[in-house]
């Protein structure tokens, strides 16, 4: 049975129209004009119980609006939700104990002037979750988040990266079913990131959690997500195996390898060469010839090493956004 089941999902808003000068502004106060903006158009797809999907789409693409209506904050124009079974929109509270809408922009809110533990024992209370469990769960985050020397510090004083962490606690203190992740890395430094991508990966493994994620960053969704919904102009363009898409959209592979001593006129006869470093060569190669063409590299060249490649993924993701999956 799916854990997210979306199917039709449109949300329209009535947006404020004026033409610019003081002669239009003081007409609006008397006539104001609207336009309907679609956000999102017949949106349809399912997430199984356990499953980890990334989300993507460029910006406006409507992947946060999204998120809102599965989390319950706003309540679509039309089409049908169900995230657990439950209506997103009717806010129940055995619902919200369910599900974590976690944002990289605000991983933190309430009250600014609390402390880790405090904000942590104030979640204890509103999700009622009981106390032995939540002394387990605490130590399971601070252990797994690195919370030590974060949990008797106020809010305001944490770094945006401790943020994301405190916040991911905050979420997961009760042990969500379902988890909505927005842009979980956005601002992160390198070590953070990779953090916050092996938490979400582990806590997933472990708790068999549902996770939908939407991220920018290309390596969240190389390191966590085997499927994508691709979204653009609020429609779903996409939704399959990452491998396939690139599969798709790339009619290439990179081979890349050492031979220091290798002639360069031997080489572009292989493939297209596209980089060339102290001995280092990397080929594009068509796909269907990649076997023939490593094959025939090996026993013609001396060759230190060699690596197959697929194209980087941010490459791929730019082709679909500029020119549609096909």
């Amino acid at each position: 049975m799916a854990a997210v089941l979306v199917e039709d999902l449109c949300m329209t808003y009535r947006a404020p129209i004026r033409e610019s000068g003081w002669k239009a502004t003081l007409g609006s106060v008397f006539h104001r004009r609207f336009r309907d903006v679609a956000a999102i158009r017949d949106v349809s797809f399912a997430l199984r119980r356990g499953e980890v999907v990334g989300f993507i789409g460029p910006n406006g693409a409507g992947k946060t609006t999204t998120m809102k209506i599965l989390s319950g904050l706003l309540h679509a124009t039309s089409g049908h939700v169900q995230v657990l079974d439950y209506s997103p929109w009717q806010r129940r509270a055995d619902f919200l104990r369910r599900i974590a809408f976690i944002r990289g922009s605000q991983p933190v809110g309430g009250s600014q002037e609390l402390t880790v533990l405090d904000s942590l024992q104030y979640q204890r209370l509103l999700y009622e979750v009981p106390a032995a469990e939540y002394r387990r769960n605490l130590e399971e985050l601070t252990d797994l988040l690195e919370l030590d020397d974060l949990l008797h510090r106020q809010l305001r004083a944490l770094s945006l990266g401790e943020k994301m962490r405190a916040g991911l606690a905050l979420a997961l203190l009760y042990r969500p079913e379902v988890m909505f992740l927005d842009e979980p890395t956005l601002g992160l430094d390198v070590s953070g990131a990779t953090s916050i991508r092996r938490f979400v990966a582990e806590y997933a493994e472990q708790t068999g959690a549902t996770v939908l994620l939407t991220s920018h960053y290309m390596a969240d969704v190389a390191s966590l997500c085997p499927r994508l919904v691709l979204i653009d102009k609020g429609n779903v363009q996409y939704d399959g195996r990452l491998d396939e898409l690139a599969a798709r959209l790339s009619p290439y592979k990179l081979v890349r390898l050492t031979a220091p001593h290798a002639d360069e006129a031997r080489l572009r006869a292989a493939g297209e060469l596209i980089e060339a470093s102290n001995g280092t060569w990397v080929l594009r190669v068509p796909r269907e010839d990649v076997a023939r063409t490593t094959a025939q590299l090996l026993t013609d060249l001396d060759v230190a090493d060699l690596a197959v490649e697929e194209p980087p993924l941010e490459v791929v993701i730019d082709r679909a956004y500029r020119e549609g999956v096909g």
